[in-house]
């Protein structure tokens, strides 16, 4: 069984740890390791190195080679230009489709949290013995809610379909992304709603016809590149082409198209987090709401709620915070409320052209 991690995005909501020149993803946001590390290490034992690709930007390869020495050389896959997620996964598939068109692979992504690892490769293990018996089906690996998000895509389920080493897999009703407050409430207490994390088990041989009957446009370029995988010209191919294709992300490109029989969902709690913002890598790591959590040098008295990150020398102080953000780093220092967070993005796009750029 394959596993491709996908590790290409900027990640600004997580700024001014995450930067272009230095993504979240490479940080080392939780304990030693970086959240790619800690991707890759929750595989172990029960996928060899050598079954491990990396996704990334082509600025990253070398970030990635450096983090995952074991990692082959060539199973990092570097793309010259963003081209959002639908394009990056179909790479992907139709390069293992010239490896291994058969073979289960996992997608999985480099940005999330997952406390319950034996358990998640348990789920992954499951899939891939599923789906090598029906190579013609994809199975969404989702999240049991924990609360009525509004900013996290949901997935919808049906009935028990099958049951394989006591895991329950249903029937694939349809996605929800991001939806509203009383939406979000309907679907956190109905008992067939779940988080979609991204993840899915298919082969890549499904998975690239999916390419070529739903963005055939799509699917000509890629076919391009992947035609010249493993040799010389790959480079080359991929620089020239790849750039062109349209931006479209997976879910419309794909997802969204499946034939609802072709899919089966398993929903279950891996302790799952999507650290992708300031916010949620608070949900991640506090116990409680009320709890704080402290990286670095800080003080915080009669605080509550509230994250700090300090990675400078200096001690921070917070007093009587409430819902609170602080980052130091050596030279930004960001303080706003938690609910404040989605508006990093924009900041970070309005440094573009001003005296700031550099620190975006």
């Amino acid at each position: 069984m394959k596993a491709v991690i996908f590790a290409g995005g900027v990640g600004s909501r997580l700024w001014p740890l995450s930067r272009k020149n230095t993504p979240k993803q490479f940080g080392k946001i939780i304990g030693s390791h970086s959240t790619l590390q800690l991707a890759a290490n929750r595989l172990q034992p029960d996928f060899a190195w050598d079954d491990i690709y990396v996704s990334t930007g082509e600025r990253y390869v070398d970030i990635v080679r450096e983090q995952l020495p074991k990692l082959p050389p060539d199973h990092v896959i570097g793309e010259p230009e963003m081209r959002d997620v639908g394009p990056a996964v179909g790479l992907m598939a139709g390069i293992l489709t010239k490896v291994c068109p058969t073979e289960p692979m996992a997608i999985l992504w480099s940005d999330h949290l997952v406390k319950q690892e034996e358990h998640f490769r348990k789920i992954l293990k499951t899939s891939g013995e599923i789906i090598a018996q029906d190579p013609n089906k994809i199975i969404f690996v989702a999240q049991k809610p924990r609360f009525a998000s509004e900013n996290l895509g949901w997935i919808n389920y049906g009935a028990e379909v099958l049951e394989k080493n006591n895991l329950a897999f249903h029937s694939f009703t349809g996605f929800k992304y991001r939806p509203d407050s009383e939406t979000a409430q309907s679907y956190f207490t109905s008992g067939h709603h779940a988080w979609n994390l991204g993840y899915f088990v298919t082969t890549p041989a499904f998975l690239w016809e999916r390419y070529e009957k739903s963005v055939p446009d799509v699917f000509k370029g890629l076919s391009q590149i992947a035609s010249v995988w493993g040799t010389e010209k790959f480079q080359s191919v991929l620089e020239t082409i790849y750039p062109k294709l349209e931006k479209i992300h997976f879910d419309n490109a794909i997802a969204e198209k499946l034939d609802l029989r072709d899919a089966l969902v398993i929903s279950e709690n891996i302790e799952w987090s999507d650290i992708g913002a300031w916010e949620a890598l608070k949900e991640a790591l506090a116990d409680s709401e009320e709890e704080n959590v402290v990286k670095g040098n800080a003080l915080l008295e009669n605080s509550k709620d509230s994250l700090v990150f300090n990675f400078q020398n200096q001690l921070v102080v917070g007093i009587d915070l409430d819902g609170m953000v602080i980052v130091n780093t050596d030279d930004v220092i960001l303080v706003c409320p938690k609910g404040s967070v989605p508006k990093i993005k924009k900041l970070v796009e309005n440094l573009k052209g001003t005296s700031h750029e550099h620190l975006a």
